[in-house]
């Protein structure tokens, strides 16, 4: 004969909660399914260097737009069909799909000075500031 017990759906939200939390160290990780790519971002006086990881990508899939003082890059990762005829594919851990990262940056940027080169699966920005406007100052009579 088997046993009856009441279900609780709070159960096993709480054993999810919980599960491992005094076990492992708290540190952040993607969430699984969304890619990222790497970036560093350098300044000097006059202008931001930006440098991101897109391995795998054309350069036609690159897209770069500034709005003032933000970046943004999104790429699309198009899938390659691998398996030949009577082949299947056993594990595929290579990402397909689209890829996106926006940065706002200290100053402004010139979007007309601005330049882009991509090789070897890196994209390097070069992104001028945009001259500070100084404040005018009014005398009062």
């Amino acid at each position: 004969m088997a046993s009856i017990t009441r279900y609780n759906p709070f159960d096993e939200a709480f054993d999810d909660l919980f599960r491992g939390f005094f076990v492992r160290p708290v540190s952040y990780e993607a969430p699984a399914g969304v890619a990222q790519f790497r970036v560093d971002v350098s300044e000097n006086d006059k202008s931001y260097l930006l440098r991101a990881e897109i391995p795998g990508v054309n350069k036609e899939d690159i897209s770069v737009s500034i709005d003032g003082d933000t970046v943004a890059i999104s790429a699309e990762v198009k899938s390659e069909k691998d398996a030949k005829n009577g082949e299947r594919v056993l594990r595929s851990e290579r990402y397909y799909g689209k890829v996106y990262r926006a940065f706002t940056l200290g100053q402004a940027v010139d979007e007309s000075g601005t330049s882009a080169k991509y090789a070897n699966g890196v994209l390097e920005l070069t992104l001028p500031k945009k001259a500070a406007v100084q404040a005018k100052r009014i005398t009062i009579q």
